[in-house]
């Protein structure tokens, strides 16, 4: 007989936890996490390149609940990270509760029981509440290029970097240089024997202001109260500043462009080179980036960058549109993240079967508050279609845990066997973020990006500051959604 639980969460990074761990503040304790690593960390488990780091400052990507004063560095590296992580599910309790080499290969909703039927790699269980915490940075876009399996030497995806290969002298070649390659192409620079990096679109690159977290810094935090927390907030107002450029008016990013020229000219001395790391299109268009060793590498005596489309993949390396074959011994895929169709959207089935994948293909990627999905009772999504707040993605998952906990309220409250978000209700959100994102620079800017559906429309930010989006995770709304009660012998109503 299958395990049943209140609440099942796919997923330990920082939406999962989240989630694990307000459940359990909640005094909630009937949950499980299903998870298909061997740690906790999601994102910043699996994606452990040389190099990575978040580019959001430590203060604000974190639980504003458990503030760490020890941070090494103002920008946090991916294994402080994960170890931040594993210390707040330990702290916390939650780990009891984590099913480590678990992978969910099913999930659907038994409209007539009213419960998730959930299938796994390491058993089937049942839940009445399904938290979907898949993370849009876990599943690796590799690119459809002719040949690529044909190639003799070593090939790997920067999100499955292999640790185990020596890059020491070898002709590599870097395919991408998105926000990932930037921060790994500066430290294989170094130890191979030719860089030659294939660019499709340049990117802005801004000044990087990290810098390590002094010790009387990381003392004042442990020791006067609120100082972190008035760290944090400040931190908070100085990115919300920059909504207003991304959102209505994308000619006040001007100075963040002429930041970006400016290190470009300095790094950069060849005017060829230069013109070709010149985007076209405008800052913020696509994801910022930051770096102060990304054109040092680029300009170094055994590095190329190739601007010319890649045409296919011959066993000896990569042939280019002007006829070149570029010989080499490994390629490495910085070719980012299967954002529109991540699999997991196709594992998980709503009323008559369909998935998430289907229902977005069929129409468009949406979801109320990036939340809640109609004709998916009982199915909350964390960082879902139009929830990204231009402060941090951990303020974002705790606004839509804190809105799960109020979902979940209102169900014991009112007896609800299951709570559906109303098509109407579905559709006016995603036709107001649409307006909303109308004239931002997203969409404006000249580029094309991942933060764009196929259709061409932006599924990623939602379109104001993130205290418009607390407001409106605030409390649960009865009327946006159908809700089935439970009768008094126990079957819904």
């Amino acid at each position: 007989m299958s395990q049943h639980v209140r609440v099942a969460i796919i997923g330990a990074g920082f939406g999962g936890l989240g989630t694990a761990i307000r459940l359990k503040q909640e005094g909630i304790d009937d949950f499980v996490v299903l998870e298909k690593a061997g740690a906790v960390g999601g994102t910043w488990q699996i994606n452990d390149y040389p190099g990575a780091q978040c580019d959001v400052p430590s203060l604000i990507y974190s639980f504003s609940f458990a503030p760490n004063p020890n941070w090494s560095r103002l920008y946090p590296l991916q294994s402080e990270l994960k170890d931040y992580m594993h210390h707040c599910a330990v702290d916390h309790d939650v780990l009891p509760h984590v099913r480590f080499h678990t992978e969910v290969t099913h999930a659907s909703w038994d409209d007539d029981a009213q419960l998730w039927r959930i299938a796994t790699s390491t058993g089937d269980l049942t839940a009445q509440v399904l938290v979907g915490a898949i993370g849009p940075f876990s599943a690796p876009a590799v690119p459809d290029i002719p040949g690529l399996d044909t190639f003799a030497g070593t090939v790997f995806h920067s999100q499955a970097w292999n640790h185990e290969h020596d890059l020491h002298g070898e002709r590599v070649g870097v395919i991408g240089t998105g926000a990932s390659a930037v921060q790994f192409i500066p430290r294989v620079q170094p130890q191979a024997g030719h860089l030659t990096v294939f660019q499709r679109t340049p990117t802005w690159i801004l000044p990087h202001p990290d810098r390590p977290v002094s010790k009387v810094t990381q003392t004042v935090y442990r020791r006067v109260p609120g100082a972190q927390k008035a760290a944090r907030k400040a931190w908070e107002l100085t990115f919300e500043a920059l909504v207003p450029g991304f959102i209505h008016e994308p000619k006040l990013q001007k100075p963040l462009e002429l930041m970006a020229r400016a290190l470009l000219k300095k790094q950069v001395k060849d005017p060829e080179l230069r013109a070709r790391l010149t985007p076209s299109y405008a800052v913020g268009c696509k994801r910022p980036t930051f770096s102060n060793a990304y054109y040092p590498a680029l300009t170094a005596d055994n590095a190329t960058v190739v601007s010319d489309g890649i045409v296919e993949i011959t066993e000896r390396g990569i042939v280019t549109a002007d006829g070149t074959e570029h010989e080499l011994d490994t390629i490495i895929l910085g070719t980012g993240f299967r954002m529109t169709d991540h699999p997991g959207f196709d594992l998980v089935h709503g009323r008559g079967g369909v998935s998430i994948g289907d229902r977005w293909r069929e129409g468009e990627m949406a979801a109320y508050l990036g939340t809640t999905l109609h004709d998916f009772p009982n199915l909350f999504l964390i960082l879902g279609p139009n929830s990204g707040v231009y402060t941090s993605a951990v303020i974002t998952i705790e606004d839509q845990v804190h809105y799960i906990v109020e979902a979940l309220r209102e169900m014991e409250r009112a007896d609800l066997r299951s709570l559906e978000v109303t098509a109407e209700a579905q559709q006016e959100f995603l036709e107001w973020a649409d307006k909303g994102l109308s004239k931002s620079v997203f969409l404006t800017g000249g580029c094309h990006s991942y933060y764009l559906s196929p259709t061409g429309r932006n599924f990623t930010h939602y379109p104001g500051f993130s205290a418009g989006f607390r407001a409106r995770t605030s409390t649960v709304d009865l009327d946006h959604y159908v809700a089935r009660r439970v009768a008094k012998e126990g079957v819904p109503a």
